[in-house]
Order: C-alpha cells, then structure tokens, then sequence
C-alpha cells in the first residue's frame, strides 16, 4: 500500500486485520531456517557482532522482543507490542523517496533455543500487500565456546508488483539500507543496555 502521507493507526489496523485473512505469497515457508532458495531470488545474508556474554544477549533478545532491530527512523515495524510468536502479522511502515510503504507480514517461526549457542529471533513472511515476496529471518545468537554474541539476518525475496519489478534496483538499494540500518540499531540497543558509549 503506498501514500503520500503517513498510514493513522487506525488505517494500519483495518490493513491488518485485511491482511490477517490471507495467505502468504510464496511457496518456500520456512527454509531461512535450513537452506533458502536461489532460484528466482535474491538471498542476502548479514552477521555482526553484538558483543560479549549473557548481559549482551538479554539485551538483544529484548531488543527483538521490542522490535529495535526496526526503529530505523525512515521504518518501522507496527504495532511494536506485537507478539513474537507464529502466526501475528505485523505492518511494515518505511519512508523512501517521499512515499510512505505500508508492507503486511506474517510470523513463520520463532527460534528459542538453548544449548552450547543460545538463540533467539523469529522470521516473517510476505503477504499479499507488500513490495516483496519471499522471507526474513532476524536472529541473535550467544555463543557460549568464545561468548560472542552475533546478530544475524537472512533472507530471500524478490519484487512483487509492477512498482516494485519497475524499480528493481531502488528495490535492492533500500533493502541493503534495511539491513545495515538494522545491524546499527542493534549494536545501539545492546550498547545503551550495557551503558557503553555506541559506535
């Protein structure tokens, strides 16, 4: 959905609620968690380091929780209480080239595991009323043999609808923006929780 002027909660909620009934719009649900398709997509795939210990991945995992990894400024994810667990759909609000893009996804699945590398993200696919189609996986990972705690994104997609395949390469332009953008809000929100100055 495209408009000139910022969506009200009140349309983003109807435009939810809309959404919420139909079906996701690709065929491969679910494998950012094995391995994503290549053919017909592009696959982009990005890992920074968060830090370091346990108080590194709280304050990741809690970042997830709250959607940070989507207060971008130019996006953000709507309604950021929603739920992290299969099934909540969520809107997509982002600003570029003075539109505002009004983006409908749906939780596949959500990672909660412990074990020698603790893990904790979810992924969500597209709906019919978004600019792409394919998946996005958003994970925080605490590896207990170096302590290292990683955030990592990958995803697979390709345009959906005659704006999107027109502008194809502003497509991928503000994709690789999303993801670097993420990664830095990230380290900020991990940064502020250990009270340590953000790069």
């Amino acid at each position: 959905m495209l408009s000139l002027q910022k969506p009200s909660p009140e349309t983003i909620k109807a435009f939810l609620a809309a959404q919420s009934k139909l079906d996701l719009t690709y065929a491969d649900v679910g494998t950012t968690a094995t391995v994503p398709p290549r053919q017909g997509y592009a696959v982009d795939h990005t890992r920074i380091n968060l830090g370091k210990g346990e108080k590194a991945f709280t304050a990741a995992k809690a970042a997830i929780e709250r959607w940070e990894h989507f207060r971008l400024g130019w996006v953000e994810a709507c309604c950021p209480d929603t739920s992290i667990r299969a099934g909540s759909v969520v809107a997509v609000v982002a600003r570029s080239m003075g539109f505002w893009w009004l983006n409908a996804c749906r939780i596949v699945y959500v990672v909660d595991e412990d074990g020698p590398v603790r893990r904790f993200g979810l992924a969500y696919g597209t709906l019919p009323d978004h600019a792409g189609t394919g998946e996005e996986r958003f994970l925080v990972e605490w590896d207990r043999a170096d302590d290292s705690v990683r955030y990592d994104i990958l995803a697979f997609s390709r345009p959906h609808g005659l704006l999107a395949h027109l502008g194809y390469p502003w497509f991928r332009v503000v994709q690789n923006r999303f993801r670097r953008d993420s990664a830095a809000a990230m380290k900020r929100a991990v940064g502020e929780a250990a009270g340590a100055p953000c790069a």
